[in-house]
């Protein structure tokens, strides 16, 4: 929490605008579930850049070799964003809230395939940018995270016991595994940052 957030691009803040309108500026699970729908697209998008950019460059077998480890980078960070969505969907369902399908089924895929669309496209242009958009991201998301801990103070006292225990990790508390979530993101956004300088693929 004493980290400053990072001065978001103006992709950036229009997504987090358009969340706080949708789904209100306070935190709660329902809303990280969206933002996790999302997350995980720009990873999906670089490994199909990579895909793209292996059948073209194969010729040159070093630099393929350097883009099919970029593939597998991004299949564990999307594997990493995936065991959230599932953890944060088992705690709404524990919590007993009736979801609206409409907000929380179809609009954050609507939004997950637009900003999967930005994630491509940018990237296309200039990685630069893409990676960039997704420090943004992942900085918001590890933030976000850090103050719903802050500010549920009973997340302490409550046991995590989920069904993802043995995948994700065994915790004291929700709190707790509220907190790793948080690292995972700052985490990401740190390989996003150590990306932005590197040579494009296409």
């Amino acid at each position: 929490m004493a980290s400053p957030r990072r001065r978001y691009g103006p992709a950036a803040r229009v997504l987090f605008t358009l969340l706080d309108l949708l789904y209100r500026r306070s935190r709660t699970l329902s809303k990280f579930k969206v933002l996790e729908v999302v997350a995980r697209v720009p990873y999906q998008a670089w490994e199909n850049v990579a895909y793209v950019a292996v059948t073209h460059r194969y010729s040159r077998p070093t630099f393929a070799r350097r883009i099919f480890e970029r593939v597998h980078e991004s299949w564990e960070q999307q594997d990493n964003e995936q065991w959230h969505l599932l953890i944060l969907e088992e705690l709404v369902e524990a919590s007993g809230k009736r979801e609206s399908f409409l907000r929380y089924r179809v609009v954050p895929q609507a939004l997950a395939f637009a900003y999967y669309q930005l994630s491509w496209l940018l990237y296309a242009l200039n990685p630069r940018w893409s990676y960039g958009l997704n420090a943004d991201f992942e900085d918001h998301a590890e933030h976000e995270y850090a103050l719903f801990v802050h500010e549920t103070p009973e997340l302490e006292n409550r046991p995590y016991d989920g069904l993802f225990v043995d995948e994700y990790g065994h915790y004291e508390s929700v709190a707790d595994l509220f907190r790793q979530i948080g690292h995972d993101e700052r985490v990401h956004k740190q390989e996003s940052l150590d990306r932005m300088d590197e040579p494009r693929f296409i």
